[in-house]
């Protein structure tokens, strides 16, 4: 007799391995990131002989916030990698959520940049112009009453991630948010503060803003328009995460961005670009 098929974890894809291994594997803490503004703990996860490094962001460990409800960020964290699939661009390494050793949390997928060279994607230069190659986003003091022009790399990966931002409502996309890896493709990480029914865009990927979406842009929010709809696939895996004035505003925002056709511009209503920007 064979045996009975396994089911995935709940709530995880049945064909994605590493998103089984992190929700399953036994989590064994290494260190904490010292740096980061909640706990985030560097873990190795192992399952059925399998290992890898991963972070996991307890809820206990989530510092409250004034404008997000207590308690919520590992549920975004969750949200963002969703959307993320559901364009195809896979910019979020996989994230899951699941008990830890310190309760329920974000497990997700650790990405090593490596020593693999890699072009700049963010950079200060003299003057008024970016230069060749790169989007101006703003001037940026740089001390003892000198200025410097903030700016970044004209990527297709960055425009895709600026993309997704606008989507998710990301409220802090800073430098240090940007990981390639080493076979060439770029993660972004840090989404705790995102899905807000409000406009709350904060990002240092201005550079496209209030220019035309490029063809592949429109056909992915096409897509994503379909799956948010009412008993969409995405619509019914994001309520259970996110508030539903959330989720509407994510249908909302994509509907927006479909009907004018271009990236998004600052709102005037809440600062444009996050702090520290790295």
């Amino acid at each position: 007799m064979s045996p009975p098929e396994r089911l995935p974890a709940p709530g995880v894809s049945a064909v994605n391995p590493t998103e089984e291994l992190l929700a399953r594997g036994e989590l064994t803490v290494r260190g904490r990131i010292a740096e980061a503004s909640n706990a985030v703990l560097l873990c190795t996860v192992t399952y059925e002989g399998v290992s890898a490094e991963c972070v996991y962001k307890p809820v206990k460990g989530e510092r409250p916030l004034w404008d997000f409800p207590d308690g919520s960020l590992a549920q975004r964290e969750r949200a963002a990698y969703l959307v993320s699939e559901a364009t195809g661009w896979g910019l979020v390494p996989e994230t899951v959520l699941r008990e830890g050793p310190y309760g329920e949390g974000m497990v997700q997928r650790w990405i090593d940049a490596g020593d693999a060279p890699e072009p700049e994607l963010l950079a200060l230069v003299e003057g008024e112009e970016a230069g060749e190659g790169w989007k101006p986003v703003a001037l940026a003091e740089v001390g003892q009453g000198r200025t410097a022009l903030l700016v970044h790399a004209d990527d297709p990966r960055l425009r895709r991630l600026a993309v997704l931002d606008a989507v998710i409502n990301n409220a802090d996309r800073k430098g240090g948010h940007l990981l390639p890896a080493p076979d060439g493709r770029l993660y972004g990480i840090d989404h705790g503060v995102t899905f807000h029914a409000e406009d709350k865009l904060r990002t240092l990927l201005w550079g496209w803003a209030g220019e035309p979406l490029t063809d592949e842009a429109r056909t992915v929010l096409t897509s994503l328009a379909s799956q948010l709809a009412d008993g969409g696939p995405l619509a019914t895996r994001l309520a259970e995460l996110i508030t539903a004035a959330e989720l509407a505003a994510v249908r909302a925002r994509v509907a927006l961005l479909l009907r004018e056709g271009t990236h998004p511009l600052p709102s005037g209503q809440w600062p444009a670009i996050p702090w520290p920007p790295v």
